[in-house]
């Protein structure tokens, strides 16, 4: 693995996999867990609200990370990765242009996809209660809206677009924005919070695009195999906290145990392995590389 990737994975990259069959995206927060899903060779990653919230502020995901900051990381993880990176951008922080101005960055940042949300503004977590969604018209200008940056611009980026209505005006009006979406333009679609399988079934049935579901733990969407959502009729399927989650565990076991108030030692990597996966064997490497230069003539 490279110290520093050479280029980001762009749309085109992305596109590739999603033609090759269901693409498994694992929510990674920070450069360091992007990382370890390419080390574990998954094919594409998602870099999503919640964990970043949690992971950089410690706060939740009601809409106070501010687009700048999301930025910041998004601008961090494609640098450390060469994975196709999927960007949450909630509902675009604004209007139509703040929309276009959020696509634009994502992908000068090195995301190969943003998705665009049809919430309020602050929005919440999809599988938490309280959310409330824009009307028709403002959703579906906000999906033209970041068609529109991406055309205008060139720019090497997929567009997904995300309704929760199922969890707020019922599972018609999910399907109707779904198709409106993919009639604006949205590479992919999101139908947030389905249900059941039957609901999860009648969304690939009825939108049509590359199709995405949302696996959470202790979450409303029934946790599908893979196999099992490449049946239904997915083409993407997003963890967006099962890093995290997992991380939280082995974090509150270690501080336990240094604290002294359990026996059982936790599980980690070596030194080595954690010096591996950041890159010091390369980094000594190059650094040999230039001590074996001849020295310059006086």
């Amino acid at each position: 693995m490279s110290l520093f990737p050479r280029e980001a994975a762009g749309g085109s990259a992305l596109r590739r996999v999603l033609e090759g069959g269901l693409v498994r995206a694992p929510g990674c927060f920070d450069a360091l867990s992007a990382r370890v899903l390419e080390r574990a060779g998954f094919q594409a990653s998602f870099l999503g609200g919640f964990s970043v919230s949690a992971a950089s502020l410690a706060l939740p995901d009601v809409g106070l990370l501010s687009y700048g900051e999301a930025l910041h990381q998004a601008r961090s993880v494609a640098s450390a990765t060469s994975l196709p990176v999927i960007g949450d951008a909630d509902t675009g922080y604004g209007n139509e242009a703040n929309v276009e101005r959020t696509v634009i960055g994502y992908a000068r940042a090195g995301l190969a996809c943003v998705m665009i949300e049809d919430q309020t503004w602050p929005k919440r977590c999809g599988h938490t209660a309280g959310k409330t969604i824009v009307d028709r018209r403002e959703a579906v200008r906000r999906v033209r809206a970041a068609v529109r940056a991406r055309e205008e611009y060139g720019l090497d980026v997929l567009v997904m677009a995300r309704t929760d209505a199922n969890g707020t005006d019922g599972f018609d009006e999910a399907i109707w924005r779904a198709r409106a979406f993919a009639d604006a333009g949205a590479d992919l679609t999101f139908l947030e919070a389905p249900d059941d399988t039957g609901q999860m079934r009648r969304y690939c049935e009825l939108v049509p695009g590359w199709k995405t579901a949302n696996l959470v733990e202790d979450g409303r969407t029934p946790w599908l195999t893979p196999s099992e959502l490449e049946e239904v009729g997915y083409d993407l399927v997003l963890y967006p906290v099962s890093l995290l989650l997992r991380s939280m565990a082995s974090m509150q076991a270690a501080a336990e145990e240094l604290a002294g108030r359990v026996g059982e030692p936790t599980r980690r990597v070596s030194f080595d392995e954690a010096r591996a996966l950041v890159g010091w064997p390369e980094y000594e490497r190059r650094l040999r590389g230039y001590a074996s230069e001849p020295d310059p003539e006086d």
